[in-house]
């Protein structure tokens, strides 16, 4: 096919037959896409579409910009690949094409799902059926047009081909040759009026199959709004339980949290209580992102606050084990087994005195260009075979200390050159890079890092991190 396209390709440039070669390059395209030699065949798809726009080629624009929604959106290029599928739809919706508007929705159905915007890929996928059941019953329709005048015309044919071996005169053969031409004159000129009339009837169905999925897409966007608005309200209940800068720079006046959430609510939070002459202070990242993991925190983060206030708790140690019975207590209400939870790093800290305690999220001091690791336990705030008290570990600080508690989120995020984890060791690197820094520049460099390493990659999952200098 390759071989065939490129001969075609040169037959059309010879000819200067510009749709001729955008129509080839397309097709080469096609053929490097299903080798999965993305980065040749987006050279072709790109040199086609150059040719359709210099030269207003419509014929065949909106299949260039599919075709090239489908490498870019293979890529995980998916900004791109969602421009392109919108560019296909509204060219396909104007000229009124069922089966490439259903191939457009279909593929920006799947690039809404890649992006986890599953309202929007479900209206995708919607007119993706809907069009494609048009299409099929046009197909149908059509076949049994075919099909009718294929019986018709062997009648015809073997009529025509009896009376012919009867004719004996010229005269008679020329007769029946006339006879032979009106019929089929006639034929073709009905068959053709039954088949406009029925391309109208389609074209009118279309139209008003059209007005039905604006009906449906404005209901879609009302509902899409009233998520929003929903979730909007949600994340300004998760805000008011988060401290405000006020308390953060009153208790920790030389600090920074880098928050992030993945969504608009997060499942990570930070958290602050002052008591007596000590400052607790905590990362957490409880199970999931998103509105469940909103939910998991607004109940951790109610643990914590009853475990000091309520049970008048300052041992680390002690507040996690009661804030794991409140958690558990909490969950074990429903009757389905709940296995969410929460991980967290907890720190006190009094005059030069830190005391930490964690559940799987480690404590990090930099000291003299040197990063010293406390250990978190290996189970978590919630459900847990034989759990076991959780330690406290108390730490001398010196001047110029730097502590860092954190969740997985930075450490977890795909992105640089090869689409990896950022992982431990190049956070680590990174802590010891930038700890002569004030804070707020260290909070800087930490998110412009984050945001170069990401790209255009997705999000993986909410970021919080804490950083206090003694």
């Amino acid at each position: 096919a390759l071989e065939y396209f490129n001969e075609a390709l040169q037959l059309n440039r010879d000819l200067d037959n510009k749709t001729g070669m955008a129509n080839a390059l397309i097709n080469i395209g096609v053929i490097y896409f299903h080798k999965r030699e993305l980065t040749k065949a987006l050279e072709f798809c790109l040199e086609s579409l150059k040719l359709r726009n210099e030269f207003s080629i419509n014929e065949g624009l909106g299949n260039n910009h599919i075709v090239m929604g489908n490498i870019y959106m293979e890529q995980n290029r998916l900004g791109e690949a969602i421009k392109h599928a919108k560019i296909a739809l509204e060219l396909n919706e104007k000229i009124g094409y069922p089966r490439k508007i259903s191939e457009a929705a279909k593929l920006l159905s799947f690039i809404y799902a890649k992006q986890n915007n599953g309202m929007k890929a479900f209206e995708m996928h919607k007119l993706y059926i809907l069009m494609r059941d048009s299409t099929n019953n046009l197909d149908n329709a059509r076949n049994s047009a075919v099909q009718e005048a294929n019986y018709k015309f062997q009648k015809e044919k073997e009529l025509n081909d009896a009376a012919h071996d009867k004719m004996i005169a010229i005269k008679q053969r020329d007769q029946e040759k006339q006879r032979v031409i009106i019929y089929a004159t006639i034929s073709g000129l009905a068959l053709s009026g039954l088949f406009l009339v029925f391309v109208m009837n389609r074209l009118k169905v279309t139209r008003k199959q059209k007005d039905i999925i604006e009906e449906q897409r404005d209901e879609v966007e009302i509902q899409k709004q009233e998520i929003m608005d929903s979730i909007t309200y949600a994340k300004r209940i998760q805000s008011a339980i988060l401290p405000s800068d006020k308390m953060l720079n009153a208790c920790l006046p030389d600090s920074f949290v880098l928050y992030k959430p993945k969504d608009i609510v997060a499942g990570d939070f930070y958290w602050i209580e002052p008591t007596g002459d000590k400052v607790l202070f905590a990362a957490a990242d409880c199970t999931g992102h998103g509105v469940p993991g909103a939910m998991v925190s607004v109940v951790c983060n109610n643990a914590l606050n009853r475990s000091v206030r309520e049970y008048e708790l300052t041992n680390p140690g002690k507040i996690l084990d009661k804030t794991r019975d409140i958690v558990m207590e909490e969950f074990e209400k429903s009757d389905e087994e709940v296995k969410d939870g929460m991980d967290i790093a907890l720190c006190s800290l009094e005059a030069n005195t830190l005391k930490y305690s964690g559940a799987h999220n480690p404590l990090w001091i930099v000291r003299n260009d040197e990063l010293l690791e406390t250990k978190a336990n290996k189970q978590p705030i919630g459900k847990f075979d034989h759990p076991e008290p959780f330690t406290t570990h108390s730490i001398q600080l010196q001047k110029g200390d730097n502590i860092y508690i954190f969740s997985d989120g930075f450490v977890d995020q795909f992105g640089g050159e090869k689409g990896k984890k950022f992982k431990g060791k190049a956070f680590r690197n990174l802590l010891l890079s930038i700890n002569d820094k004030s804070m707020e520049e260290q909070k800087e460099i930490l998110d412009n890092s984050f945001e170069s390493w990401k790209k255009d990659l997705e999000q993986v999952d909410d970021v919080c991190i804490i950083g206090v200098r003694i």
